[in-house]
């Protein structure tokens, strides 16, 4: 079956924000009630991590809310994924800046900011939690689980335009 919406989230190394971003997203979708097919993954700007699984701190967190994260595995984000997805989820300015900066000019209004998605934090950044402790990953897990709610409540009225 052909996805209706293509949705790739994207941090640096990916093997903490969009990886969580990934399997919160994978988990709501279980239970939406949309027709829409949605297909999902995740990437980083930077290759660091290409292959490894996520952040063991990141599946921690993940799991105790019951989000199974361990099976998927860093990526880096290449040019490609610009033709393949309707929107690229930046966890921050900063990655937002390197997708826009990858992007064919055409495209480049695929590249959005994930927060834009969030109630309570538009316009922000997911915090990088990898040099922190547990409580990073915890605060990266509540805004992350908003911005899916705000999205899965947009995709909808998205208006998904593949011609480059």
């Amino acid at each position: 079956m052909s996805a209706d919406v293509r949705v790739l989230l994207v941090c640096m190394g990916n093997i903490c924000r969009s990886p969580m971003a990934e399997g919160v997203l994978r988990e709501r979708l279980n239970s939406w009630t949309s027709e829409l097919v949605v297909e999902v993954d995740s990437a980083g700007t930077h290759g660091y991590h290409v292959g490894a699984p996520p952040d063991s701190r990141a599946q921690a967190a993940a799991a105790r809310r019951g989000y199974e994260i361990g099976k998927l595995r860093a990526r880096k984000v290449i040019a490609e994924d610009f033709e393949r997805f309707d929107l690229l989820l930046a966890m921050d300015a900063d990655n937002l800046s390197e997708l826009r900066d990858l992007a064919p000019p055409e495209l480049r209004g695929r590249a959005r900011l994930f927060l834009d998605f969030s109630d309570s934090e538009p316009g922000t950044d997911v915090p990088d939690p990898y040099y922190g402790g547990p409580v990073g990953f915890e605060r990266v897990l509540d805004l992350v689980e908003e911005a899916v709610d705000g999205l899965l409540r947009e995709l909808p009225t998205l208006t998904v335009d593949r011609r480059p």
